[in-house]
Order: C-alpha cells, then sequence, then structure tokens
C-alpha cells in the first residue's frame, strides 16, 4: 500500500492505561504502521484513570473551547496532547469535565456500566471529527478501535460526509470484548442524532436500535471493513458484517498483526 494518511480513534492505549487487548494494540498498531511509511494522527479519551502529570498532557487552546450538543445541552470540549518520544508520536485526547474527569472508563469502582456510556461515546466521535476538520487533516482511512469509537463511523457516512476531510475517507470498525448496553441509555434516538445522522438514516442501513448492542451494530453497517479486534468476541457482529457484505479480517497473529493491517486497508482502495 503506498503511503496513506491514517487516524486512529482509539479507546485506550498504554502507557495511559492498564494494559489490556485494547490498549495494547492501540499503542502498537500506530507505531507500526507510522513505522511502514503511513502518517498518522492517533486520538483517545482522557479517561479519568489517566494521570495528566506523569503523563505530560497539556491542553491545546488553539483547538479546545467549542461546545458540542447531545440532546439539547451543550458539553465543553477541551483538547489535551501528550508526546511519545520513543515512537515519536502525539496523541490528542478528547475531555469533558462532565464525561471523564474523576470517572473510570466503561464501568464505575463498583463495577457497575455507566448509563451515559452512549453519550460519552458520541461527545468523543464528534469530539474527535470537529478537532480534525481544525487541524485541516484530511485522513485517507479512519480506524475505530473499541467501543467508544463506534459511533465515529455513523457520524463519518452522514453528518460529516460533505466536509472535505471526510468526504473520500474509508472507515473501519474493530470491536473488542467490551460493547456498552444502548438499553440503559434513555432517549437514544435523540442523543445520536445530528445533522444527517437521523433516524432515517438509520433504519435505512437496516440498524436496529432496540438491540442491546446496538452501537456495535451501527459502527458496522457504516462501516467499509470490520476486523476482529480480540479474537473469539463479538461473533454476532463479525457475522452481521459478513451478512451487509463488508470485508471482515480476522484477529491476526500478532506477529502479523501489522502487516495484516496494511493489506485489508489496502484493498479498501
Amino acid at each position: 500500500m503506498e503511503s496513506k494518511k491514517i487516524l486512529f480513534v482509539t479507546q485506550a492505549m498504554t502507557p495511559y492505561v492498564p494494559e489490556d487487548a485494547v490498549s495494547r494494540d492501540g499503542r502498537k498498531l500506530p507505531q507500526a504502521l507510522q513505522e511502514q511509511g503511513n502518517e498518522i494522527r492517533t486520538f483517545m479519551p482522557r479517561w479519568g484513570i489517566i494521570n495528566e502529570r506523569r503523563n505530560q498532557l497539556h491542553e491545546v487552546i488553539r483547538l479546545s473551547g467549542m461546545n458540542i450538543i447531545i440532546d439539547d445541552t451543550d458539553n465543553p470540549l477541551i483538547i489535551k496532547v501528550a508526546s511519545l518520544p520513543s515512537a515519536r508520536m502525539q496523541v490528542y485526547f478528547i475531555d469533558n469535565d462532565d464525561y471523564f474527569h474523576k470517572r473510570q472508563m466503561m464501568v464505575d469502582a463498583q463495577g457497575e456500566e455507566y448509563g451515559d456510556n452512549v453519550c460519552r461515546a458520541v461527545f468523543y466521535a464528534r469530539g474527535v471529527l470537529e478537532t480534525v476538520k481544525k487541524l485541516r487533516w484530511c485522513p485517507d482511512l479512519i480506524y475505530c478501535q473499541g467501543w467508544m469509537s463506534a459511533v465515529a463511523p455513523f457520524y463519518i457516512k452522514t453528518a460529516y460526509r460533505e466536509d472535505p476531510p471526510f468526504a473520500q475517507t474509508k472507515v473501519v470498525f474493530a470491536p473488542y470484548g467490551e460493547m456498552p448496553d444502548a438499553h440503559l441509555t434513555d432517549r437514544l434516538r435523540e442523543t445520536l442524532a445530528f445533522r444527517q445522522a437521523d433516524m432515517a438514516a438509520v433504519e435505512a442501513a437496516g440498524v436496529d436500535l432496540t438491540q442491546s448492542d446496538a452501537l456495535g451494530r451501527l459502527a458496522v453497517a457504516f462501516s467499509d471493513g470490520v476486523i476482529e479486534g480480540e479474537q473469539g468476541k463479538q461473533s454476532v457482529l463479525l457475522d452481521l458484517a459478513r451478512q451487509m457484505q463488508k470485508p471482515v479480517l480476522e484477529r491476526p497473529a500478532d506477529e502479523e498483526l501489522a502487516s495484516a493491517y496494511q493489506n485489508f486497508f489496502a484493498s479498501l482502495f
């Protein structure tokens, strides 16, 4: 594959959060694809468990200050950045006091799933896309990793489809083991709605929002390809992708990860 601009919209990456399947890939894949000659940008949420001082996060004033309206509620967007010198990478963090400050990731300290996880995913997706527009950077491919990125394909292909950075981009979604329960979200339709990202678009794509894994189904329906992020997990979503005739890549062996992803991405162009 010739050099591409790849936007990583990831859920987590080490060393900012504890290591697991998502955060390991979130750390390794951007560097591996960069080392193969691609130009990358990486975003992740500024989870409350991240130590800003130790990881040297600082706010980017010129990118912050926008309000993102979700179901008639204003939510200030804060952008922070940190560097990984060993990988020559910058990481952008999407932050908001209500959605991330002093809060953990998918579940709270008692192991209970946050009832506003879909709202957090909506804020994250729109925050990333608005920031990319401000950066005036046009990705050839957007890789959405994990449940937190699952709303992004829907918005890229609907609400942002005519914006120059996203008009020609390909979108790949990688589901992992976790997927928030959409049943916990009150006013799900109103939470998701934004510009052309409306229920008509959802219905036209054949997505049933009454399913508990509606967020994953939405991501699959609006992606150009799907990659199995964690072996043996989310088989229902992979089967759905095949039914929708989407290209699917099953989880490669770790030593083949970078080349398999590179080849899969190339096949979409």
